[in-house]
Protein backbone atom coordinates (compact mmCIF):
# COMPACT_ATOMS: atom_id res chain seq x y z
CA UNK A 1 0.00 0.00 0.00
CA UNK A 2 1.35 3.24 -0.70
CA UNK A 3 2.33 5.30 2.21
CA UNK A 4 0.24 8.39 0.64
CA UNK A 5 -3.13 5.75 0.93
CA UNK A 6 -3.60 5.02 4.31
CA UNK A 7 -6.83 3.80 5.67
CA UNK A 8 -8.79 3.34 9.31
CA UNK A 9 -10.38 0.37 10.88
CA UNK A 10 -13.07 2.57 11.42
CA UNK A 11 -16.50 1.42 10.06
CA UNK A 12 -20.29 2.27 10.20
CA UNK A 13 -21.25 -0.97 11.67
CA UNK A 14 -18.61 -0.96 14.39
CA UNK A 15 -17.89 2.81 15.02
CA UNK A 16 -20.76 4.62 14.40
CA UNK A 17 -24.01 5.15 16.66
CA UNK A 18 -27.48 5.00 15.21
CA UNK A 19 -29.37 8.20 15.58
CA UNK A 20 -32.60 9.47 15.22
CA UNK A 21 -36.15 7.19 14.81
CA UNK A 22 -39.24 7.31 13.14
CA UNK A 23 -40.24 10.45 14.83
CA UNK A 24 -37.14 11.57 14.03
CA UNK A 25 -37.90 12.13 10.17
CA UNK A 26 -40.07 15.03 9.27
CA UNK A 27 -37.03 16.93 11.63
CA UNK A 28 -34.37 15.51 9.47
CA UNK A 29 -36.44 16.04 6.09
CA UNK A 30 -36.83 19.35 6.98
CA UNK A 31 -33.24 20.37 8.12
CA UNK A 32 -31.37 17.97 4.72
CA UNK A 33 -34.52 20.38 2.70
CA UNK A 34 -32.23 23.90 4.55
CA UNK A 35 -29.09 22.41 3.83
CA UNK A 36 -29.43 21.91 0.24
CA UNK A 37 -31.27 25.57 -0.06
CA UNK A 38 -27.86 26.61 1.80
CA UNK A 39 -25.85 24.95 -0.74
CA UNK A 40 -27.73 26.10 -3.28
CA UNK A 41 -27.05 29.78 -2.28
CA UNK A 42 -23.13 29.13 -2.76
CA UNK A 43 -23.93 27.75 -5.91
CA UNK A 44 -25.27 30.72 -7.26
CA UNK A 45 -22.46 33.02 -5.44
CA UNK A 46 -19.70 30.44 -6.98
CA UNK A 47 -18.87 32.45 -10.15
CA UNK A 48 -17.78 35.98 -7.71
CA UNK A 49 -14.63 33.08 -6.10
CA UNK A 50 -12.27 35.54 -4.77
CA UNK A 51 -14.59 38.60 -4.60
CA UNK A 52 -16.63 37.48 -1.80
CA UNK A 53 -15.74 38.76 1.70
CA UNK A 54 -14.01 36.01 3.82
CA UNK A 55 -16.34 36.72 6.42
CA UNK A 56 -19.22 35.93 4.12
CA UNK A 57 -17.64 32.85 3.40
CA UNK A 58 -17.00 32.21 6.98
CA UNK A 59 -20.91 32.62 7.58
CA UNK A 60 -21.85 30.69 4.91
CA UNK A 61 -19.87 27.70 6.10
CA UNK A 62 -20.81 27.71 9.60
CA UNK A 63 -24.41 28.02 8.05
CA UNK A 64 -24.03 24.73 6.60
CA UNK A 65 -23.39 22.86 9.63
CA UNK A 66 -26.25 24.41 11.56
CA UNK A 67 -28.63 23.92 8.49
CA UNK A 68 -27.69 20.08 9.28
CA UNK A 69 -28.95 20.50 13.27
CA UNK A 70 -25.47 20.67 14.16
CA UNK A 71 -24.16 23.79 16.83
CA UNK A 72 -21.13 24.95 16.44
CA UNK A 73 -18.14 26.42 19.12
CA UNK A 74 -14.94 27.62 17.50
CA UNK A 75 -12.53 28.37 20.19
CA UNK A 76 -8.65 29.38 20.46
CA UNK A 77 -6.50 32.29 18.41
CA UNK A 78 -8.16 33.76 15.30
CA UNK A 79 -5.84 32.27 11.91
CA UNK A 80 -3.90 34.30 11.08
CA UNK A 81 -3.73 36.32 7.26
CA UNK A 82 -0.96 35.15 4.59
CA UNK A 83 0.40 32.13 3.87
CA UNK A 84 -0.90 29.12 6.34
CA UNK A 85 -0.83 25.31 6.27
CA UNK A 86 -4.06 24.32 8.16
CA UNK A 87 -4.29 21.05 9.27
CA UNK A 88 -6.41 19.00 11.39
CA UNK A 89 -8.18 15.33 12.41
CA UNK A 90 -10.77 14.19 9.89
CA UNK A 91 -13.94 12.52 11.03
CA UNK A 92 -16.36 13.71 8.82
CA UNK A 93 -17.48 15.72 6.00
CA UNK A 94 -18.41 18.45 8.07
CA UNK A 95 -14.98 18.92 9.38
CA UNK A 96 -14.90 20.75 5.56
CA UNK A 97 -17.45 23.46 6.01
CA UNK A 98 -16.41 24.17 10.02
CA UNK A 99 -12.73 24.20 8.99
CA UNK A 100 -13.48 26.68 6.23
CA UNK A 101 -15.62 28.97 8.95
CA UNK A 102 -12.23 29.26 10.75
CA UNK A 103 -10.48 30.33 7.45
CA UNK A 104 -11.63 30.48 3.84
CA UNK A 105 -8.68 27.99 2.02
CA UNK A 106 -8.12 26.56 -0.84
CA UNK A 107 -8.93 22.30 0.27
CA UNK A 108 -6.75 19.17 -0.38
CA UNK A 109 -9.06 16.29 -1.38
CA UNK A 110 -8.47 12.59 -2.86
CA UNK A 111 -9.22 12.30 -6.66
CA UNK A 112 -12.32 9.89 -5.98
CA UNK A 113 -14.10 13.16 -4.82
CA UNK A 114 -14.03 15.00 -8.42
CA UNK A 115 -15.81 11.99 -9.55
CA UNK A 116 -18.85 12.09 -6.84
CA UNK A 117 -22.32 13.28 -8.56
CA UNK A 118 -22.86 16.75 -7.44
CA UNK A 119 -20.41 17.35 -5.02
CA UNK A 120 -17.11 16.25 -7.38
CA UNK A 121 -18.24 19.04 -9.51
CA UNK A 122 -18.77 21.82 -6.88
CA UNK A 123 -15.61 21.21 -5.15
CA UNK A 124 -13.66 21.57 -8.35
CA UNK A 125 -15.53 24.85 -8.95
CA UNK A 126 -14.52 25.85 -5.69
CA UNK A 127 -10.99 25.46 -6.31
CA UNK A 128 -10.46 22.12 -4.40
CA UNK A 129 -6.55 20.21 -5.29
CA UNK A 130 -7.41 17.19 -5.54
CA UNK A 131 -4.94 14.37 -5.07
CA UNK A 132 -4.22 11.22 -6.85
CA UNK A 133 -2.99 9.46 -3.66
CA UNK A 134 -2.44 5.93 -5.21
CA UNK A 135 0.41 7.85 -7.64
CA UNK A 136 2.94 8.25 -5.05
CA UNK A 137 5.46 9.03 -8.40
CA UNK A 138 2.82 12.58 -8.41
CA UNK A 139 3.61 13.47 -4.34
CA UNK A 140 6.89 15.66 -5.30
CA UNK A 141 4.93 17.81 -7.71
CA UNK A 142 1.49 18.07 -5.43
CA UNK A 143 3.84 19.24 -2.66
CA UNK A 144 5.54 21.81 -4.57
CA UNK A 145 1.97 22.80 -5.89
CA UNK A 146 0.64 23.53 -2.57
CA UNK A 147 4.29 25.02 -1.59
CA UNK A 148 3.83 27.43 -4.55
CA UNK A 149 -0.03 28.38 -2.72
CA UNK A 150 1.51 29.06 0.34
CA UNK A 151 4.06 31.57 -0.75
CA UNK A 152 1.48 33.52 -2.56
CA UNK A 153 0.20 33.95 0.48
CA UNK A 154 -2.97 31.08 0.29
CA UNK A 155 -4.20 29.43 2.69
CA UNK A 156 -4.15 25.73 2.60
CA UNK A 157 -6.03 22.98 4.52
CA UNK A 158 -5.18 19.27 4.60
CA UNK A 159 -6.27 16.23 6.68
CA UNK A 160 -2.79 14.33 7.20
CA UNK A 161 -4.24 11.19 8.36
CA UNK A 162 -5.00 10.71 5.08
CA UNK A 163 -8.25 8.76 5.61
CA UNK A 164 -11.72 9.30 8.14
CA UNK A 165 -11.36 8.29 11.53
CA UNK A 166 -14.79 7.85 13.61
CA UNK A 167 -13.42 9.72 16.04
CA UNK A 168 -12.79 7.84 19.37
CA UNK A 169 -9.76 6.64 17.57
CA UNK A 170 -7.50 8.82 15.11
CA UNK A 171 -4.79 8.08 12.67
CA UNK A 172 -0.86 9.30 12.56
CA UNK A 173 -0.30 12.18 10.67
CA UNK A 174 1.69 11.39 6.98
CA UNK A 175 5.00 14.08 6.52
CA UNK A 176 4.64 14.64 3.32
CA UNK A 177 2.03 17.90 3.03
CA UNK A 178 4.15 19.31 6.23
CA UNK A 179 7.19 19.56 3.98
CA UNK A 180 5.06 22.37 1.89
CA UNK A 181 5.13 24.75 5.04
CA UNK A 182 8.76 24.20 5.30
CA UNK A 183 9.37 24.66 1.39
CA UNK A 184 7.37 27.99 1.45
CA UNK A 185 8.37 28.99 5.23
CA UNK A 186 4.90 29.88 6.59
CA UNK A 187 3.61 28.56 9.60
CA UNK A 188 1.01 25.60 10.33
CA UNK A 189 -2.47 25.84 12.16
CA UNK A 190 -3.22 22.77 13.93
CA UNK A 191 -7.06 22.48 14.47
CA UNK A 192 -9.18 19.84 16.62
CA UNK A 193 -12.39 18.66 15.49
CA UNK A 194 -14.79 17.34 18.15
CA UNK A 195 -18.11 15.98 18.08
CA UNK A 196 -20.26 15.65 21.49
CA UNK A 197 -23.80 15.59 22.51
CA UNK A 198 -25.24 18.53 23.93
CA UNK A 199 -24.51 16.60 27.65
CA UNK A 200 -20.97 16.39 26.81
CA UNK A 201 -20.39 12.65 25.59
CA UNK A 202 -18.86 12.36 22.88
CA UNK A 203 -20.73 11.15 19.73
CA UNK A 204 -18.95 9.24 16.38
CA UNK A 205 -22.48 9.91 14.38
CA UNK A 206 -21.18 12.48 12.32
CA UNK A 207 -18.55 10.43 11.22
CA UNK A 208 -18.28 9.28 7.40
CA UNK A 209 -16.09 6.02 7.46
CA UNK A 210 -15.57 2.93 5.60
CA UNK A 211 -18.15 2.39 3.12
CA UNK A 212 -20.52 4.80 4.29
CA UNK A 213 -22.29 6.58 1.55
CA UNK A 214 -22.31 10.33 1.63
CA UNK A 215 -26.48 10.06 1.71
CA UNK A 216 -26.79 7.60 4.74
CA UNK A 217 -24.13 9.97 6.74
CA UNK A 218 -26.01 13.06 5.88
CA UNK A 219 -29.07 11.60 7.17
CA UNK A 220 -27.84 10.33 10.33
CA UNK A 221 -26.33 13.48 10.90
CA UNK A 222 -30.04 15.26 10.33
CA UNK A 223 -31.59 13.05 12.35
CA UNK A 224 -29.30 13.21 15.36
CA UNK A 225 -30.68 15.06 18.29
CA UNK A 226 -27.95 17.84 20.36
CA UNK A 227 -25.08 17.51 18.35
CA UNK A 228 -21.95 19.67 18.95
CA UNK A 229 -19.02 20.50 16.58
CA UNK A 230 -16.46 21.42 18.74
CA UNK A 231 -13.57 23.27 16.96
CA UNK A 232 -10.12 24.11 18.31
CA UNK A 233 -7.86 26.39 16.87
CA UNK A 234 -4.73 25.42 18.43
CA UNK A 235 -1.40 27.75 18.31
CA UNK A 236 0.74 27.95 15.16
CA UNK A 237 3.58 26.85 14.51
CA UNK A 238 5.88 29.20 13.28
CA UNK A 239 8.14 28.60 10.32
CA UNK A 240 11.64 26.98 11.64
CA UNK A 241 10.22 26.21 14.76
CA UNK A 242 11.05 22.27 13.44
CA UNK A 243 13.96 21.57 11.56
CA UNK A 244 12.03 18.66 9.66
CA UNK A 245 8.63 18.04 8.63
CA UNK A 246 8.85 14.47 10.89
CA UNK A 247 9.03 16.86 14.03
CA UNK A 248 6.60 19.25 12.48
CA UNK A 249 3.82 16.69 11.58
CA UNK A 250 4.20 15.25 15.45
CA UNK A 251 4.22 18.92 16.80
CA UNK A 252 0.86 19.53 14.86
CA UNK A 253 -0.68 16.05 16.16
CA UNK A 254 0.48 16.37 19.70
CA UNK A 255 -1.44 19.55 19.86
CA UNK A 256 -4.27 17.76 18.42
CA UNK A 257 -4.34 14.93 20.99
CA UNK A 258 -8.26 14.27 22.79
CA UNK A 259 -6.46 14.34 26.16
CA UNK A 260 -4.40 17.36 25.12
CA UNK A 261 -4.87 21.17 26.75
CA UNK A 262 -8.00 22.30 25.54
CA UNK A 263 -8.69 26.08 24.27
CA UNK A 264 -10.55 27.79 26.28
CA UNK A 265 -11.14 31.40 24.55
CA UNK A 266 -13.83 31.88 22.35
CA UNK A 267 -13.84 33.26 18.56
CA UNK A 268 -17.44 32.66 17.46
CA UNK A 269 -20.42 31.60 19.30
Amino acid sequence: MSVWLPSAPCTPRACVEPTGSATAVPRAALRLAAVLAVVATGVVLLPFGGRIPAEVVRRWCRAIVRAAGVHVRITGAAAPTGGLLIVANHISWLDIPLLAAVRPARMLAKSEIRQWPVAGPLAARGGVLFIERDRLRALPDTVARIAGLLRDGAAVVAFPEGSTWCGRAQGHFRRAVFQAALDAGVPVQPVHIHYRLAGGMASTAPAFVGNDSLLASLWRVASARGLVAEVEVRPTLAPGSHPDRRGLARAAQGGLHPQGARASVPVHR
